[in-house]
């Protein structure tokens, strides 16, 4: 929808420059218009994707020389009409009908907590003129992106730049791009999530989800973490039945499907022929979204694992009788398509279905400028495979948990993570499972499936499933909404006692919700992924691309990966899939294309 970017400066005025290559940068995020604002040692920018009229909204960044304040934001308010009214009824003028607005005049009344007010995906700054404080803020779910970064400049001077993207901040110089040996570990393991505050690059940092940052006067910093769903069984809902949760779920899945149709253009949906985005087809249709334009992808077969999940999608679109659109995509279109999904990445993420996304998302934006989208269901109801398991955990032993969870998700041990790299990238801790296991510790989570349920929504969900889909999306100016991360409903099913998510092979409580909307053969139906097969069993031009990119120059002078250890992997490079069955050959390849796209390539530029 939106990319913001800005600089506050110590000891000199703010670099405007910086902060317009960082804003250039993203055009794709915000293709209608940009803006830059300066004040001394502030500087904040912003690209914009007009999915409102920006005659009657303002543009970025905005303004208030009665509240001394400015804003740059990044994001959509669902509430934002009844904030408005709050606003008004206490003196407030506005001069636009914009959630940008609100938000400013928000922060005017209630300070930093604001954010408390707010209910949508966000990402924001707002610089008070006078003072020169800055604050920095990210919505609960971590929907929208915000990165950070210390650098400086030739004369020694420091500043703090941040952006909605990995890329702006590099864009813009100044930025230590050598590997953080710890993150490296972690995408090694941890199925390439690089838990926040870092990120791949040692000098890139990411503010974590509900987290604000206050950069005070005086340069202090202060970071809060404002939001974070409780895990735990609630007094009040004691006495529900399992009717009574299904209903209320449903109730406010609807309610969050509702909220995401504010637009003063179309809403299409992506539907991949799965539960969760054929329920959300559904409630748009209950809200009266008819002729809804949806979409679905599909790949080649390879390997014998077929390509496209139409059969099930076609199903809801003759239902509810949408206007569907089949995209096929084929050998000759997916690997250029590669190229464009890697450039799209603010950090390096292996997942098969980034492509697919990235197609996807160039297709659907020729047609609708806003979608919504299934992304969440599986982390907030349980939908994977290494939840039930999670049951049979030792009563109170985090530890017990952390070994069944690490060996249905963690791609490699410690151990092994350190045999596929070079000796001096190699560390003594296990980072990624120290990191897990204080999470399976820290209170707040009644059981062993609450554990793994609140680490997967906090952590991998954000820095996987939701990225994705924002990078993708915003790649073609395509604005991604998604209903399951509405914060209200992740908090209603993060009470909701585990057994009835895990029913029923998984999702059991939104399965039996879904009867009362959907068919019951797209329910009743063998979960599915969003299949690449092509990136799974690597062969022809995927294998070459992977073996160019891991004997290349630049791969050989950073010394990341043991040559002994990747030459076996290329001699049999389908021979060993991860436990969650991804290609660890393409994970290897997709950091070296990466680093080679953001890094090397930024510094050749």
């Amino acid at each position: 929808m939106c990319g913001i970017a800005g600089e506050v400066a110590r000891g000199r005025p703010a670099n405007l420059a910086a902060v317009a290559a960082m804003t250039d940068s993203m055009v794709p995020r915000g293709p209608d218009s940009s803006g830059l604002w300066a004040r001394e040692d502030v500087a904040l920018g912003h690209r914009r994707l007009a999915i409102i009229d920006l005659s009657s909204h303002g543009h970025q960044p905005m303004h208030d020389p009665e509240l001394g304040l400015t804003v740059a934001f990044n994001g959509c308010i669902y509430n934002y009409a009844e904030l408005r009214r709050e606003l008004l009824g206490k003196g407030y003028r506005f001069f636009s009908h914009s959630d940008t607005e609100v938000v400013l005049k928000g922060y005017k009344e209630w300070g930093d907590r604001v954010v408390e007010h707010l209910f949508g995906m966000f990402a924001f700054a707002v610089a008070e003129t006078d003072s020169g404080r800055v604050l920095l803020a990210r919505d609960r779910l971590g929907v929208k992106p915000l990165y950070w970064s210390d650098v400086v400049d030739g004369n020694g001077a420091g500043a703090l730049r941040f952006a909605s993207s990995l890329p702006a901040l590099v864009a813009a110089g100044g930025v230590d791009t050598d590997i953080d040996p710890v993150a490296l570990h972690h995408y090694l393991s941890f199925h390439s999530v690089v838990p926040a505050p870092r990120t791949i690059l040692r000098g890139v940092h990411k503010l974590p989800p509900g987290t604000i940052m206050a950069i005070e006067p005086d340069g202090t910093r202060i970071e809060k973490t404002w939001w974070e769903p409780v895990f735990e069984r609630s007094s009040e809902r004691d006495g529900w039945s399992e009717r009574d949760w299904q209903d209320a779920i449903l109730a406010s899945l609807r309610t969050a499907v509702e909220r995401r149709l504010v637009a003063d253009v179309p809403v299409g949906c992506l539907l991949s022929g799965g539960l969760d985005s054929s329920l959300i087809v559904g409630l748009l249709s209950e809200a009266g979204q008819h002729g809804l334009k949806t979409f679905s992808i599909g790949f080649e077969a390879a390997g014998g694992e077929e390509g496209d999940e139409f059969k099930y999608s076609d199903v809801i679109a003759r239902h509810f009788d949408t206007d569907h659109h089949q995209i096929r995509i084929d050998t000759a279109r997916m690997l250029p398509a590669l190229s464009g999904a890697i450039g799209a990445m603010s950090e390096p993420m292996v997942s098969h279905d980034c492509v697919a996304f990235y197609l996807l998302s160039e297709e659907v934006s020729k047609q609708v400028k806003v979608v919504q989208s299934g992304q969440g269901a599986d982390e907030i109801f349980a939908g994977y495979h290494w939840y039930p398991p999670m049951a049979h955990a030792a009563d109170g032993d985090p530890d017990d948990a952390l070994t069944r969870y690490r060996a249905a998700f963690f791609d490699r041990d410690h151990d092994a993570t350190n045999a596929l790299l070079q000796p001096s990238w190699r560390l003594d801790g296990d980072v990624a499972g120290q990191f897990a296991r204080a999470h399976f510790s820290h209170p707040g989570a009644d059981t062993a499936t609450d554990r793994a349920l609140r680490l997967d929504t906090t952590v991998m969900l954000v820095d996987d499933p939701v990225k994705r889909v924002d990078n993708m999306t915003m790649a073609w100016g395509l604005e991604g909404r998604v209903p399951f991360l509405d914060h209200e409903l992740v908090e209603l099913a993060a009470t909701c006692p585990p057994e009835l998510k895990t029913a029923f092979g998984g999702k059991g409580v939104l399965k039996e919700a879904a009867r009362q909307v959907i068919p019951a053969d797209v329910i009743d139906r063998p979960k599915g992924y969003f299949p690449v097969p092509a990136l799974k069993h690597l062969a022809g031009p995927y294998l070459d691309l992977v073996r160019d990119a891991l004997h290349s120059d630049s791969a050989r002078t950073r010394g990341l990966f043991d040559s002994g250890t990747v030459n076996s992997m290329l001699n049999e490079p389908n021979g060993n899939l991860t436990p969650l069955r991804g290609n660890p050959l393409w994970q290897l390849g997709l950091l070296e294309l990466w680093l080679a796209r953001h890094v090397d390539g930024a510094a050749l530029a």
